[in-house]
C-alpha cells in the first residue's frame, strides 16, 4: 500500500468517522454511505494536506471511488513541481 494510500484512507476515516478498516480501493463513497457534505470535507482535507487541487468535475478523474482518489492524488502529486 502507498504512503498516498494510507494517507487517503486515514483522511476518509477521520472525517467521516467510518472504521478505516471498512475503506477498500474497491468501495465508492456512496459504498461507504459519506455524505456529498463529508465528501467536500475529504476532498479540502487531501487537497489541504498533500498541497494539490483536486479537479472540479474532470472526466479525466474518478473522485466517485476510493481507488480513483488515490490514482488523482498520486497523479497530482507526481506532477506538482518539486520544491526548492
Amino acid at each position: 500500500m502507498s504512503s498516498v494510500q494510507d494517507t487517503v484512507f486515514d483522511i476518509i476515516a477521520r472525517e467521516s468517522g467510518i472504521d478505516r478498516a471498512r475503506i477498500t480501493p474497491e468501495a465508492t463513497l456512496k459504498d461507504l454511505e459519506i455524505q456529498s457534505l463529508d465528501a467536500v470535507q475529504i476532498i479540502f482535507e487531501i487537497e489541504d494536506h498533500f498541497k494539490i487541487t483536486m479537479p472540479d468535475r474532470d472526466p479525466n478523474f474518478d473522485t466517485e471511488s476510493v481507488k480513483g482518489l488515490v490514482e488523482a492524488v498520486e497523479k497530482l502529486v507526481a506532477e506538482k513541481p518539486a520544491q526548492s
